[in-house]
Formats: structure tokens, sequence, C-alpha cells
């Protein structure tokens, strides 16, 4: 699925802004005190959508250590299917804390696998997750499912029920 040239690469801040702003519409009875993400296509969605959420602060689980990051942090295992790599999730202690209500947000769910990392560090921080929001949901595979059956408020804005490389079609579920 080809969304680079509004999504993960050249970037349609109109569009981000409208999701930002549905996001918003979709949890707009829920506290956020934290919008919290993954590197590196999430950062400048959860950063728009913050504007809808009281400008509150965005936090990123970074892919790879750097000097820069702190010692003491909180890490999960996380596997990509877009790289097909297990890697390690890392957010610095000091900006999740057990008062933070956090709203989840990602460009893509396909298996679940980013987002389970995700929950796994804010339960380690005592937050608590308020919901996730996702772009686009490939429909077809199973993160969706799992992520909703583990008692989660999970709002995807398309949802992908089928698609077919040979032609380039694609299919959405009906919302």
């Amino acid at each position: 699925l080809k969304v680079d040239s509004f999504l993960n690469h050249q970037l349609d801040i109109r569009l981000f802004e409208d999701m930002g702003e549905e996001f918003a519409r979709r949890f707009k009875d829920v506290e956020v005190t934290k919008i919290l993400t993954i590197e590196t296509s999430g950062i400048a969605i959860a950063a728009v959508a913050a504007k809808y959420f009281d400008y509150c602060p965005v936090v990123f689980g970074k892919k790879n250590a750097s000097l820069n990051l702190d010692k003491d942090i909180y890490t999960s295992e996380v596997y990509s299917f877009t790289k097909q790599q297990t890697y390690q999730i890392m957010v610095s202690k000091k900006y999740l804390n057990p008062e933070d209500k956090v709203l989840i947000i990602d460009d893509f769910l396909a298996n679940g696998c980013a987002l389970q990392g995700l929950i796994q560090i804010v339960q380690s921080a005592g937050a608590s997750v308020e919901g996730i929001g996702i772009v686009i949901e490939k429909g077809f595979q199973s993160g969706g499912r799992i992520i909703r059956n583990l008692g989660f408020q999970l709002e995807s804005l398309a949802i992908i029920e089928k698609m077919n490389a040979a032609d380039g079609s694609v299919v959405f579920r009906e919302q």
C-alpha cells in the first residue's frame, strides 16, 4: 500500500490537521495528558494531533539508543512487520508517569506488535491507556482484533478489508 505521497514520506499537513481533528472528535470524552507514538512515521501525525488535545506533550518510542537518551528507560521488544525485524523501543522514564492518561497514535496497524509494545510501556509506567488512534488499519490482519479484544478503545480512520497487489485495488471496510 503506497501512501508515501501524503502520509509517511511527503506529508499532507491539511490532511494531518483533519486527522487530528477527527481523533479529537472520536476521543472527545477521554482525558489525555500525553500522546505516545513510535518513531518515525507516527511522530508527525501525533504532533499535529496534539493541537486538538490542548497541545499536550507528544512522547515517542525510540527504536535506537543514542548518547542523549537517558539510561533510566522503559523498554519493550517489538517485531516490525514492515521491516521484518525485532527491535527494542525505548521511552525515558521522566516522560511517562503514573498520573498520565495516554492516547496512543500511529500510522498503521497490521499485526499489532508495535501497539502491544507501546501499551506495555504505558503500563510499566503505571499510566493508563485512554485510547488508540490509527490512521490506516489493515483489517485483513489480526492486530485490530487483538487490540480490541484487550478492551482498548481503538479508532481507525480507515480500515482496509482487502488489497490486490496485482491490480492495485483496495477495498475499505464500511464503518
